[in-house]
Parts: C-alpha cells; structure tokens; sequence
C-alpha cells in the first residue's frame, strides 16, 4: 500500500507535509509526532495499517519540511493546526493517535474540538509537561541555552534517550537527520511552550474512547502520569509494553499497529451502532 508525502497550505500561511495512504472513504486516522520528529517517527507503523484505514501522519509546524513561523509552538496553535488541516482536507471528525508532545496536541484538540475527536491513542504520554522532571532538566541542562548549529551529538544521545530496545540503524539515522532539520529557536519555543502551559486540569473534559499506551521503560514519562491519566479521563483503556521505552511504537510498530488498528476499527464500528 503506498504512502505518498504531500503539503497543504494552511489559511494562516503554514504549510504542513504530511503523509498519506489507505482508502479515501476509509476510517479517518491522524498521526502526531513528539518534539523534534517529524511524519517520519510513523514510518514503521503505517505498513501494519490496513488499507481500510485513511492514515495521515502529519509533521508539525517548525519540524521536518513543514513551515517554521517566527511564533506559534503553544499546544493550543499546535491543535489549532490540527483543525485547519482537517478542515483544508475536509475531515470532519478523526481519531487522533499521538506521541509524546503530540499526545499532549491531541489532548488539547479533543478538549477544544471535542466534536470532532472520535477517539484518542496516547503514546508515551505525559499528564501534564509542566510538571515532569526530565523536561525541566532537559530545559535547564541543554535547552535553554542551545544554538545554531544544534549538535548532532546531543540530538543522537536525545533520540537515543527515548529507546529501551534497538530499531534498524537506517530508522535512527532517518530520525536524527529529522531532528537536526530544527533550528535552536524551534527547540527553545517548544520547550518553553511545554513549561508555561498546564491543561491537566481539564483533562477530564475528554469523552472520547481513549487508548493509553506506555512502554514500561520509559524514562521520561512515569508511571504516575499513566495513572494520572487514567483517573483524569473516564473509559479509558491502559495497555502496557513491558521493556519498551518512550519510542515504544519504533521498538514494536508491528504489535503497536495492530493494537492502533484494532482501536480505530472499534471506535467506528461503535460510531456506527451509535448512528443506527
């Protein structure tokens, strides 16, 4: 099944690649990437995602080949991306899968588009980024004082830092050249984003179906965000990947797929009891 990589200008000049592949009049399926990636952390996942399935793994403004604005890297202009892409690809509503700083873009577009989040995966999640010690750490040791050219050796030891188990050199090397497409300015904005802003409080707002999925080496988020999140968001649903770390959909994209597939397909065939 292919994947073809594409752009779309959004209305507020931001232009996003993205990748796409499955059946037009397939279940929608959004993808979001964590900092610094891009629709690439999604490459080894979309082979094992059928082709009933209408996938689009997006690269987030200031990452990859998409635009990077001179402002605009809070979780709400995030989100707010999100809703223009769907509306320039006439997506009504989809299920919104994410890792990292993408699961907490995802937390925050089912919070202010509820309307149109059929369900929500929440890979290597935080509750609230804010609070968690190794983003402060990473802020103070390295990030709030990073410049142009980013070290390359810094940004291989960051990528590795989220792995528990090995994944192809070729992937690594592909995620590593992702990252270093950032400018240091794109990294601070981000961060800065994540320390300032603190929707943990609302979380309980979220009534969409809810996967939460953590590998139980992660060493970034903790197990008291999982269970944070849980106690945050009625229904959801908590699966476990022992000896997987924070990237645990690249050290298992087969079984991570089929767990993702499985989802996606209950929550549309719910959708459909629903609207009988």
């Amino acid at each position: 099944m292919p994947t073809v990589v594409k752009s779309v200008e959004l209305p507020n000049r931001v232009t996003l690649s993205y990748a796409e592949q499955g059946d037009p009049s397939g279940a929608p399926l959004l993808l979001l990437h964590g900092v610094t990636d891009s629709w690439h952390s999604f490459e080894p996942v979309m082979p094992h995602i059928p082709e009933s399935i209408h996938a689009f793994a997006l690269t987030q403004r200031g990452h990859g080949d998409s635009s990077r604005p001179a402002t605009g890297y809070r979780f709400d202009d995030f989100a707010f991306d999100v809703a223009a892409f769907m509306d320039a690809l006439h997506i009504e509503s989809a299920v919104i899968a994410g890792h990292s700083m993408g699961s907490a873009v995802a937390q925050r577009f089912a919070i202010v588009c509820p309307e149109r989040t059929l369900g929500l995966v929440l890979i290597g999640s935080f509750a609230s980024l804010r609070s968690n010690p190794g983003v402060q750490e990473l802020w103070n040791s390295v990030i709030s004082t990073i410049t142009d050219p980013v070290d390359p050796a810094f940004v291989r030891d960051f990528q590795e830092s989220t792995l528990a188990k090995p994944v192809p050199p070729a992937f690594l090397e592909t995620i590593v050249k992702e990252s270093l497409k950032l400018p240091a300015r794109v990294w601070k904005a981000a961060f800065e984003g994540f320390l300032e802003d603190d929707f943990s409080g609302q979380l309980s707002a979220i009534k969409a179906p809810v996967l939460i999925v953590w590998g139980d080496r992660d060493e970034f988020c903790r197990q008291s965000d999982q269970d944070a999140l849980q106690a945050a968001i009625s229904g959801s649903r908590f699966v476990v990947y022992p000896g997987c770390g924070h990237g645990l959909h690249w050290e298992q994209p087969e079984r991570f797929g089929a767990d993702l597939t499985a989802f996606v397909e209950g929550v549309i065939a719910n959708q459909r009891r629903m609207n009988l």
